[in-house]
C-alpha cells in the first residue's frame, strides 16, 4: 500500500519511510547522504498538509499556495536548534503568519513517483521556491568521510545525518533503505506510568514509566522542561529518547528525553 494510510493505523494516518539506526562501520556508497533535521514531519498529498498522526497542519494559505499537485514527504524546519519554537508555531490551530514566515518545508521524498531514490532526489531539486527546499543529498566515499561529515554537521548545531539507499523505491514503514546515524542514539517508548516528584519537582512529574516495542521498560527522569513536568505527556503517548548504550538487559543508559513523539 505504500505511502497512502493502512489499516493498522489511526484514520487518516499515514506510515512513510521510518529509519534504522546505522551500523558501525558502515559504508555510505550505496546511500545518499543528507543532515537529519530536528523538524515536525508533514506529509502533503496534493491537497492537504498533515502530520504523520493525520492531522492536518493549520498552515496559511499562502504557505500551501506554494506546494504543487504532487504528494511531497519531508519536515517543517525553522533551523538548528529551534524545534520548541517550531513546534509551537505548527501545532497552532490558527497560524501566526509571523512564525510561518520563517519556516520552510525541507522535502526529501517523492512518495507518488517511480525510480531510484537518486533519480527523485534529482527531481526535487525542480521544486525550490519560496516555500520548498530540497533536502541537500551528499555521495561520500568511505566510512572516514561519513564520520567527517557527521562531526561538521553536530558542531554546527545538527542533529546528524540520514543514509538513503540510492537504488531505493518509494517504500513505507521501517526500513533499512533509510538509516540514521546520530552521535548518540535515539529509540521510541510508550508512556506507562508518571512518578511523582520529590524536592524542588514537588507537586509535579519527577520520572516517566516507559516501555519500549520489545517489552523493556524504564524510567524517564531527565530531559523534561517545566512546562512538561507540570503538564507530563500521558497514559499511552509516544516518547523518543536519547541514550549512549544499553545494559545486558536491553535497558538504556544515560537515557533522556528528547521529545514527545506523537504530540502531532
Amino acid at each position: 500500500m505504500g505511502w497512502l494510510a493502512t489499516a493498522s493505523l489511526p484514520a487518516g494516518a499515514v506510515e512513510p519511510l521510518l529509519a534504522r539506526t546505522a551500523p558501525s562501520g558502515i559504508d555510505p556508497q550505496a546511500y545518499l547522504v543528507s543532515e537529519k533535521l530536528d523538524g515536525v514531519r508533514a506529509l502533503w498529498d496534493g491537497q492537504a498538509l498533515r502530520f504523520r498522526s493525520g492531522r492536518t497542519v493549520a498552515a496559511p494559505a499562502w504557505f500551501l499556495a506554494q506546494l504543487p499537485k504532487q504528494p511531497l514527504d519531508g519536515e517543517l524546519w525553522m533551523g538548528r536548534r529551534r524545534f520548541d519554537e517550531l513546534s509551537a508555531a505548527v501545532r497552532r490551530t490558527e497560524p501566526v503568519d509571523a512564525e510561518w514566515r520563517q519556516v520552510r518545508y525541507h522535502v526529501f521524498e517523492l512518495p507518488g513517483a517511480g525510480g531510484r531514490f537518486a533519480e527523485r532526489a534529482e527531481q526535487m531539486q525542480s521544486l525550490a521556491n519560496p516555500v520548498i527546499v530540497p533536502v541537500a543529498q551528499w555521495r561520500l566515499s568511505s566510512n572516514a568521510a561519513l564520520q567527517a561529515r557527521l562531526k561538521e554537521v553536530v558542531a554546527a548545531g545538527g542533529e546528524g545525518l540520514m543514509l538513503h539507499r540510492a537504488d531505493a523505491p518509494v517504500a513505507s514503514g521501517r526500513s533499512d533503505l533509510l538509516l540514521k546515524l546520530k552521535p548518540l542514539a535515539d529509540a521510541e517508548a510508550v508512556v506507562i506510568g508518571h512518578e511523582p516528584g520529590k524536592g524542588r519537582y514537588a507537586g509535579q512529574m519527577g520520572a516517566l514509566e516507559v516501555q519500549t516495542p520489545d517489552g523493556i521498560r524504564f524510567k524517564l527522569g531527565t530531559g523534561f522542561s517545566d512546562e512538561l513536568r507540570r503538564n507530563p505527556p500521558p497514559v499511552g503517548a509516544t516518547v523518543t529518547y536519547r541514550y549512549r548504550d544499553v545494559t545486558p538487559a536491553g535497558k538504556p543508559r544515560f537515557a533522556s528525553l528528547l521529545r514527545v513523539a506523537d504530540e502531532f
